[in-house]
């Protein structure tokens, strides 16, 4: 998967005052905060908008966006969305659209209060939500697509709670499987001391998870600086099965807004299936 980057007119300027390698890596950075800070614009406007938890009756199935071709399909499950720390469902709108389009007609998304102080409760939470989800629509599993802490916490229903037997695909985006030492001040708040490297969830999550059926798809950014290690992203664990794709150019808001991360997150969805090694590789994605 990748996009080919168009040619930049400051390029052989910043060449030019700076090492090769050093002005790439500078106007990668330049252009990559530049995106973050129109998306958190962005995201600012549309937050009241998701606050409210969506309705069940009309979240089953999403109609095709006004005017835009819809790609003839296969039946598939339910995709579930869930948001990262202090964020809402409005963080989806765009993931949302992408994946209408392309055939994925049930998609709903999952509001846990910002107030949450623990992982293992909010993993708790998403799995009845997915068990209504499937008694509602006849689906015997679901997907799930996690921004953040919203991949954290699916992952630990999946790993620790069970999931597994529910959700066929977990794709993750910017979620800090290992753990994250980024804002060491944030340690106030228990969600994030969960996060921290070597945490009791974190312990918990690096034990032993024999037969988990789940398969994982984890895109982390070379530019995401809430990911410290940048690696900390990837699922690394014996017991999973696990596809970890490097998107190049973009930072960490832009994963769950960005076309080409949603074109591979519905490749994800549409190719990889439990059980197919054959899948399981490391992959690349240049977005810019």
């Amino acid at each position: 998967m990748k996009v080919t980057s168009v040619a930049d007119p400051l390029l052989p300027l910043c060449q030019r005052l700076l090492p090769c390698r050093l002005a790439g890596l500078s106007l990668a950075l330049l252009k990559a905060t530049a995106l973050e800070l129109a998306i958190l614009a962005g995201h600012l406007l549309l937050y009241p908008s998701g606050i409210i938890q969506e309705r069940r009756e009309s979240a089953c199935r999403l109609p095709a966006p006004s005017g835009a071709a819809q790609l003839p399909t296969e039946a598939k499950p339910p995709v579930v969305l869930l948001h990262g720390f202090i964020d809402n469902r409005s963080v989806f709108v765009l993931l949302r659209r992408s994946l209408a389009q392309h055939g994925r007609q049930r998609v709903e998304s999952l509001n846990y209060s910002p107030l949450t102080c623990d992982i293992r409760t909010a993993a708790e939470l998403l799995g009845r939500h997915i068990e209504e989800i499937c008694e509602r629509t006849g689906s015997a599993q679901v997907d799930v697509v996690g921004h953040s802490l919203g991949g954290l916490i699916a992952r630990y229903y999946v790993q620790r709670l069970g999931g597994d037997l529910r959700v066929r695909t977990l794709v993750t985006l910017g979620t800090p499987h290992s753990g994250t030492k980024v804002a060491p001040l944030a340690n106030a708040h228990p969600i994030v001391r969960q996060m921290r490297p070597g945490s009791a969830l974190m312990e918990e999550l690096s034990s032993p998870a024999p037969g988990c059926r789940t398969q994982f798809v984890s895109f982390w950014s070379d530019l995401d600086h809430l990911m410290d290690p940048l690696e900390s992203a990837c699922v690394e664990h014996p017991d999973l099965k696990a596809q970890n794709i490097q998107v190049s150019g973009i930072g960490h808001l832009a994963l769950p807004v960005h076309p080409a991360v949603a074109s591979g997150i519905r490749q994800a969805l549409d190719t990889v299936r439990p059980g197919d090694m054959a899948a399981v590789r490391t992959g690349g994605l240049t977005v810019a």
